[in-house]
């Protein structure tokens, strides 16, 4: 159900952003006074701009109710955890300074041959 609203969630944000980068701003009025623009599009003089106008604010709403959904949801799937109440390494699992070091019978002590060879 998560992936299904998040699918529809970007397609309602692509449609947005599609239908906000086809409406004319408003100095393109201008422009069609002097015959530059058309201001007789397939839905009319001022049909273009009511239509454009309403569907951004339906796809907008239902943009916004997405959001909220999917924070909702996101909101009751997950559990905070802190680390800091509840690490996941106990202290047993940490290596120590002390465990680092090598005891005393593990250190190497040169011989006696390649000590005199040396002098």
């Amino acid at each position: 159900m998560y992936q299904v609203i998040i699918v529809i969630h970007v397609l309602l944000g692509l449609g947005v952003i599609g239908l906000v980068l086809m409406q004319q701003g408003k100095g393109a009025d201008a422009g069609a006074a002097f015959g530059t623009g058309s201001s007789g599009s397939v839905f009319g003089a001022q049909g273009a701009a009511s239509f454009l106008s309403r569907s951004t604010a339906v796809l907008a709403t239902l943009f916004f109710t997405t959001s909220l959904g999917l924070a909702v949801m996101n909101s009751q799937q997950s559990v905070a955890k802190d680390l800091i109440v509840n690490p996941s390494k106990t202290e047993q699992d940490v290596p120590s300074i002390t465990d680092a070091k090598p005891a005393a019978s593990e250190i190497p002590v040169p011989e006696a041959a390649a000590v005199e060879k040396t002098k």
